[in-house]
C-alpha cells in the first residue's frame, strides 16, 4: 500500500489541473458493523447533501454505493455465467448422446445376424437389451473419462501459463462421470431395445 498526500496525488499521479486540485472524487467509508450499513449510508447521504447545499427536492450530485450492492451484482453475474455454462454443457450432452445413439444403431444393424444367432441359441430379450446397454454406457463413460482428463489438463495449463487460480472440485468430476453414464443409458436404450426385440428368423436371414 502506498500513501500519498492528496495534493501530490492530484498533481503528479491522477493528473488533475489546478482548478480542482483540492476536490475529492471518491470517499471510502467503513461502517462499524454489517447491521449498521443502511444507517451509515443514510447518514452519509444527509451529510453530503448538507455540505453540498443541496436543496430539498433536488437530486443528489453524488452517488453512494455499498459493498452489498457490489456483491449482489457479482452474484448475479456468476449466476448468469453458471446458467450459460449449464446450457452449453446440456447442448454438448445432447449432441454427444445423439452420436452414441447413431453409433449403436449402426452397430445393431451390422450385427443383426449375430443377434439372431444369439436368440436362436437361447438368449432372452433382457440379455440382448443389457448387452447393448452396457456397450452404450461403456462408450459414454469412455467419452466422459476423456473429457475429465482434458478438463483437468486444461485447468493445469491455464494455471501454469495464464497464472489464473483454478480449482477443480471432486464433486464436479463425480457428477460428470455420473452424467456420462446416464447419457449412455438414456440414448442407448432405444438401440438396445430395437436389438432385443428383433425377430430371430428375420435376423438370421438378414444380409
Amino acid at each position: 500500500m502506498i500513501l500519498l498526500p492528496l495534493s501530490t496525488a492530484k498533481q503528479k499521479v491522477i493528473g488533475a489541473n489546478k482548478a480542482n486540485a483540492k476536490s475529492v472524487s471518491s470517499l471510502m467509508v467503513q461502517a462499524i458493523g454489517p447491521q449498521q450499513m443502511d444507517q451509515a449510508q443514510t447518514e452519509m447521504e444527509a451529510l453530503l447533501r448538507e455540505r453540498h447545499r443541496t436543496q430539498p427536492g433536488q437530486d443528489n450530485d453524488f452517488s453512494i454505493r455499498n459493498l452489498t450492492e457490489v456483491f449482489a451484482a457479482q452474484e448475479t453475474s456468476a449466476r448468469v455465467m453458471s446458467i450459460l455454462l449449464g446450457a452449453i454443457a446440456s447442448v454438448s450432452l445432447i449432441v454427444g448422446g445423439i452420436g452414441i445413439m447413431n453409433i449403436m444403431l449402426v452397430s445393431v444393424t451390422e450385427r443383426t445376424r449375430e443377434i439372431g444367432l444369439r436368440q436362436a441359441v437361447g438368449a432372452k430379450t433382457r440379455d440382448i437389451l443389457s448387452q447393448f446397454l452396457v456397450e452404450a454406457v461403456t462408450l459414454s463413460l469412455l467419452g466422459g473419462i476423456v473429457g475429465i482428463v482434458l478438463g483437468l489438463t486444461a485447468s493445469l495449463l491455464i494455471s501454469h501459463f495464464a497464472q489464473w487460480s483454478t480449482m477443480v472440485s471432486p464433486m464436479s468430476i463425480l457428477m460428470a462421470f455420473v452424467f456420462s453414464a446416464l447419457v449412455g443409458v438414456f440414448f442407448g436404450y432405444y438401440p438396445a431395445r430395437k436389438a432385443a426385440y428383433l425377430d430371430p428368423i428375420d435376423a438370421l436371414r438378414y444380409e
